[in-house]
């Protein structure tokens, strides 16, 4: 199976793909899709979309998992969630399946601890996905995070419904 994880953004957009069959994990490929603070926004959407309709068909992911975010100022919040419409729509019209975690979430999941450091979450990436220096930039290496934090969490959901359908 193959996860693309989105860390969203307007000006970076971190995306990470983890493939796994289980129990290991790899890391296939992760960067960002940036865009230049003085074009105006719609530009800027547009190539989000266009980058990711294209990591989306090179690598034909089975399902995205993307970070809801929380911002403290309301004109990031919207401008990172207008970004973050963008990706769910073109995950969506490639009818992939996609799954929210909070930060608190991926946090937990990956490092377990839902207060952990930016470097407490890079280092633990590194790890998982055996590489051998930490992903960069940060955004990467958190949308890594959040394919990771998703596969860990389908698993648990995966094992719950297999032994229900046992019983």
């Amino acid at each position: 199976m193959l996860i693309l994880g989105i860390d969203p953004g307007l000006a970076l957009m971190g995306y990470g793909l983890i493939e796994t069959d289980g129990d290991d994990l790899t890391a296939i490929d992760y960067g960002v899709i940036s865009t230049p603070a003085g074009q105006p926004t719609p530009d800027r959407l547009k190539t989000i979309y266009t980058e990711l309709m294209a990591i989306i068909k090179r690598y034909q992911p089975d399902e995205v998992a993307i970070e809801n975010f929380i911002a403290k100022n309301l004109r990031t919040a919207l401008l990172v969630g207008q970004a973050r419409g963008v990706a769910v729509l073109a995950a969506a019209q490639n009818n992939l399946p996609v799954y929210d975690y909070t930060p608190l979430m991926v946090k937990q999941t990956v490092a377990g601890y839902g207060k952990s450091s930016k470097m407490q979450i890079q280092q633990m990436v590194k790890l998982q996905l055996n590489l051998e220096s930490i992903p960069r930039p940060d955004d990467a290496a958190d949308a890594l995070a959040i394919a990771i934090c998703h596969i860990q969490h389908s698993g648990t959901a995966r094992l719950i419904a297999e032994s229900e359908e046992g019983a």
